[in-house]
């Protein structure tokens, strides 16, 4: 019995560095796991980083295509509505002759201009994904589908607003939509028993116009993560296969 017991003693000695050796064994195994996914090479941030812009390059492309064309906005869910503050205004002038069909009217004309800034709003987004420096970018990689599409909302939406905002006013003006929106307003200040307001268009359309501007782009980030067939440059297949696993 004495040598039984000191025979386990010995065998739980020489357990004890083979357990050891067992778990350098699996951390070399996952290092080279890590390697094959990422092409045979690990990933470096410059490569994530621009993989990601190039991404996001790839869902401007698209979001741009989609939103400038007729009903882009206004056959999609990112349709613009009348906004809040001009409700009153709007239901009041429904009953004022000329004006019956106010809420339609500015509804087609507030998306009508949305559609025709899509197509000058590529560049403005592509010089924001340019400047983008990517702090995190493996956590976005390996993050949420619209990891990337979120990350560029957050650091660069108000830049795009003031750039944008220009462009979305040469447009509600092309459409004449501010003209006829001022001549309701006016209208609605006249009628008895109200109180003036001025709700401006401006501000409302560019908001919404990017809020479809990114939705668009967060489907196409969606789209790249879950079907390789759409990643087509190398950089795109390399660093995107590193999140399929």
């Amino acid at each position: 019995m004495k040598r039984y017991f000191i025979f386990l003693l010995i065998l739980s000695l020489f357990q004890i560095p083979a357990q050891a050796q067992f778990g350098k064994t699996l951390g070399k195994l996952k290092d080279k796991a890590d390697n094959v996914l990422s092409g045979g090479n690990p990933l470096s941030d410059e490569e994530v980083g621009n993989a990601l812009k190039e991404a996001l390059e790839v869902g401007v492309g698209e979001a741009v295509t989609s939103l400038n064309q007729k009903h882009g906005y206004f056959a999609s869910p990112y349709k613009i509505l009348v906004p809040e503050e001009a409700q009153q205004v709007v239901s009041k002038l429904k009953m004022v002759p000329g004006f019956q069909n106010v809420e339609q009217d500015l509804i087609d004309k507030m998306n009508e201009a949305a559609e025709i800034a899509a197509a000058k709003a590529k560049p403005i987004f592509l010089d924001a994904i340019t400047g983008l420096t990517f702090k995190d970018a493996m956590n976005i990689l390996m993050g949420e589908d619209d990891a990337a599409t979120r990350y560029l909302e957050g650091t660069t939406k108000s830049a795009l607003m003031a750039a944008f905002l220009p462009v979305i006013q040469s447009s509600l003006d092309e459409v004449n939509a501010r003209e006829y929106w001022r001549k309701a307003v006016n209208t609605y200040n006249k009628l008895p028993l109200t109180k003036d307001v001025n709700p401006e268009l401006d501000e409302h359309v560019t908001d919404k116009a990017l809020v479809g501007m990114f939705g668009k782009v967060e489907e196409k980030e969606a789209a790249l993560r879950d079907n390789p067939a759409l990643r087509q440059t190398e950089l795109l297949r390399k660093v995107f296969a590193k999140q399929d696993n």
